[in-house]
């Protein structure tokens, strides 16, 4: 059995660091694109049959959806932090300390799902409160949430296992397990909400449902020894050094996922002081722009275990040539579906809520807007994933906080006092667009910096060796 994973694990490595780089960021893009693609479905999917309930219960979709996003930082940033650390022992070839790092976070999200879980069941009327629920919109908040909370800890360790699995080049195991859950989560989704009379907490039991079956499918891959890294707690470290490298590398992942719930809340705070149909319009355009969005982000993850394996093997010029490859696709791409659905914007708000045409006014100006930024998101999240699959994690955590951080929170704070309801229309679009020009500033002093390791024949372009280069920060 050692020397089968020994075989694979060195079979890994010359594919990583050997094949073709649009061949090979394309093969282990596909199979995340698809799971991306189909866990936004699912998004829509949740949101266009709890729309069948109401305008209120539209709403508190988007309310427990900065819950979720907290969930999710925690899940990504374990599983992100963890992979970014697994692609580059790797590529190393220290492939037991690689086994380390994913028991390690495997773990560790078991105990942080229990944490968010416990205290949120407890205070859960104040804490819908707290994420912008109003009088209508709370007992659909509630109900919704209850279930969520309960699947915690599972949602949490899903997301660790999709990203290491990812990391070590499996992203066909990852795509099945997350692809079979969010199906599943479709079909249940009617079932659950319209046949067992169950209303929007149907939705949420379905939600669970599918995340078990998705958890169940992914560690089965470990437990039938299809990985190169294996999942035991004997491996889980008690090194302090492995838990920071860890955190390190996945705390972009934590800010950019928490500054998400964050925003969130901000937006839905804002937009309930223009009623149920702001906030159940902008939690539609929020689920409808990151169904777009998602083409980019499994196609930035396919990027990903390509970055660290030829960072941590020193194959500099294959790793800038793996990333402007994918700048210039993601660019083509985006732009031609944010046309498309700049568009079509008011007939896409109207599949959610086709009765309530305030909605649908104003989501579709909102969508157009944010559609109209849209390619210039790629720059944005190419750059982020290039430093956090290089463990650059300065660089990473700063373009990480920007969009629904440093940029967005202001924004949203501060438009709606000038322009009122169209403030919180085009908040998100503006912080795209100084987004945008921020992570320029950051990005090209470290791509000099790569020519000049390349020119230099391999020396590594460290943060460290060019202190002048983080001035920008």
């Amino acid at each position: 059995m050692k020397m089968r994973a020994t075989t694979d694990a060195h079979e890994q490595f010359i594919k990583m660091t050997q094949t073709p780089i649009p061949r090979l960021v394309c093969t282990l893009a596909g199979p995340t694109m698809v799971s991306m693609m189909i866990s936004a479905a699912y998004n829509l999917a949740d949101t266009y049959f709890v729309g069948q309930l109401g305008t209120s219960a539209t709403g508190a979709v988007g309310i427990v959806f900065s819950l979720m996003a907290i969930i999710q930082a925690v899940g990504f940033t374990l599983g992100m932090g963890s992979g970014g650390v697994i692609s580059r022992l790797l590529g190393e070839k220290r492939n037991t300390e690689a086994a380390e790092a994913a028991s390690t976070a495997f773990f560790a999200a078991i105990a942080a799902g229990f944490i968010i879980m416990i205290p949120g069941l407890l205070f859960s009327n104040g804490l819908m409160r707290f994420l912008g629920a109003t009088d209508t919109i709370l007992p659909y908040a509630k109900s919704y949430a209850q279930y969520i909370l309960y699947g915690a800890p599972i949602m949490c360790t899903t997301f660790v296992m999709n990203n290491d699995l990812r990391a070590e080049g499996k992203a066909f195991f990852s795509m099945v397990g997350i692809a079979t859950g969010c199906i599943l989560n479709v079909a249940l989704d009617p079932v659950m909400i319209f046949t067992f009379h169950l209303g929007i907490a149907g939705a949420a039991i379905a939600t669970i449902i599918s995340q078990s079956i998705s958890f169940l499918i992914l560690i089965s891959n470990y437990i039938s020894h299809r990985t190169i890294i294996k999942l035991s707690f004997r491996h889980f470290s008690r090194r302090a050094s492995m838990h920071a490298e860890i955190l390190k590398t996945g705390m972009p992942s934590f800010f950019r996922q928490g500054l998400a719930s964050i925003a969130t809340i901000a937006l839905n705070v804002s937009a309930a002081v223009y009623g149920d149909a702001a906030v159940a319009a902008m939690s539609i355009v929020g689920r409808a722009f990151f169904f777009l969005l998602a083409a980019l982000l499994g196609f930035g993850q396919g990027f990903q275990p390509v970055a660290g394996y030829n960072y941590g093997a020193k194959c500099y010029t294959r790793l800038k040539e793996a990333y402007w490859f994918c700048v210039r696709v993601s660019f083509f791409g985006l732009l031609i579906l944010g046309s498309v659905a700049f568009v079509f914007a008011p007939q896409i708000m109207a599949l959610f809520r086709r009765n309530d045409p305030q909605v649908i006014a104003i989501g579709a100006l909102a969508f157009r807007a944010q559609c109209a930024m849209m390619p210039l998101q790629t720059f944005v999240i190419i750059s982020n994933m290039l430093f956090q699959s290089i463990g650059m994690a300065k660089q990473a955590t700063w373009i990480s906080v920007l969009r629904q951080g440093f940029c967005f929170l202001p924004i949203i704070l501060t438009f709606p006092r000038f322009f009122g309801l169209l403030g919180v229309q085009l908040s998100q679009p503006a912080a795209d667009c100084l987004t945008f020009f921020i992570a320029l500033k950051i990005t090209f002093p470290f791509l000099h910096r790569l020519n000049d390791a390349i020119r230099s024949g391999g020396q590594e372009p460290a943060e460290q060796s060019v202190p002048s280069g983080e001035n920008h920060l």
